[in-house]
Formats: C-alpha cells, structure tokens, sequence
C-alpha cells in the first residue's frame, strides 16, 4: 500500500506529531473563526511555506494537490455562482489554507505515529468504557492509508477503460473500485488478526516488543 507519507530531515520533521496535529486543529478552528480575506491570504502563505519544507518537489505536491485543488476549485466556481463574491472568497481561502497545512501535516507525520496519538487523545474515552482507543486508532490510520491506493485504482481503472476505447463514466468504474477496495480490506483485516495487532496500544510498540 502507498502512504502520503514522504521521508525527510527538515525542521518540519524534527517536530512532534502531536505538535504538528494539535497546530493543524487550532489553525483548522481560526480559519473558520474570521472572514478576514486579508487574515485568510496571509494563512495561505503560510501554509504554502509550511509546506515547502516538506520537500516533496514541485511534481510530488501538486500530485497530491491536485485531486483536492480540483474538488476546491468546483466548490468555489458554484459558491461565486449562488452567493456574494465575498463569501466565495472566503470559502475558497478557507479550503486552501487547510487543504495545504493538511499535505504538510500527512507529508511529515507516518501513519504509526498518526495512529499513535489517536490512541492516546482517545485514552480518556476508553477509561470511561465508551471506546477501545488502539482500535479507533488503527481504524482511522488504515482509512488514512486507504485514500492514496484508493485514488491510485481509480486512475488504473480509468486507464483501462481510456485504452479499450471506452468512456470513462463514473458508474462503470465505481463497481470495480468497491470489489477491489473490499477485497483489500478483507486481506488486511486477516492479517491484522494473524498478527495479534488489535488491543495492542499501537503497531509501534507492537514491533517493539517483538
């Protein structure tokens, strides 16, 4: 399976995964709590510069941009449509800061240690009975690390029908996307089982202890 993960050595990676999460939650919340387009560009900026020190090159960002940037700019092209340019602006401001400071964050943060502190920030509802911590944690890190092979199959599949000579419709492609997602699922959930991996407090430490 692919990750969004990217090795790197810079300032960016020398920070705390919690930092990094705990950062991109408190920015996520201060988007949403101004409409200053002023405030808004200067949040882009940095989240653009943030970014760069991931070091993904200019071919490796806009990849994993792309799709997002794509989903935005549909977003913005109806909100300039059905409500006032302002508004518009904003929201397109908005989407762009958080979707930038999120490739930073995923770029810099490994699915181990992403599923790490899901753990940990879920240990108070685990104490109160209401959730197992290390499964949530390793159900939202495997749906993380879904998302790239996910994407990653849809452009295979559209390929496929691209040489047939067929057009790509959404409906054609969705069928096979499902069945081959599922299929993986289900060889990973037998793995995860083979392996003991679930109840552990996180794969890390499970590999540490063996």
């Amino acid at each position: 399976m692919k990750s969004l993960y990217a090795e790197g050595t810079g300032w960016l990676y020398r920070l705390s995964p919690r930092m990094k999460l705990v950062t991109l939650a408190v920015f996520s919340v201060g988007l949403f709590l101004t409409r200053d387009p002023a405030l808004l560009s200067i949040a882009v900026i940095l989240a653009v510069l943030i970014l760069w020190q991931a070091h993904l090159g200019l071919r490796g960002t806009f990849s994993r941009l792309r799709p997002v940037f794509l989903t935005i700019v549909s977003i913005a092209a109806f909100s300039f449509l059905l409500v006032a340019p302002m508004d518009a602006l904003v929201t397109l401001l908005r989407l762009s800061a958080l979707t930038l400071l999120a490739t930073a964050v995923t770029a810099s943060v490994s699915i181990s240690q992403f599923m790490d502190e899901i753990t940990y920030a879920l240990r108070p509802l685990e104490k109160l009975g209401l959730a197992k911590a290390s499964d949530v944690g390793l159900a939202v890190g495997l749906v993380v690390r879904f998302v790239p092979d996910i994407i990653s199959r849809y452009h295979t599949l559209s390929d496929a029908h691209r040489a047939r000579g067929s057009r790509v419709k959404l409906t054609s492609i969705l069928v096979p996307l499902i069945i081959m997602t599922l299929k993986d699922a289900d060889t990973i959930a037998d793995a995860i089982d083979a392996r003991g991996f679930r109840g552990q407090t996180s794969l890390r430490q499970k590999g540490d202890a063996s």
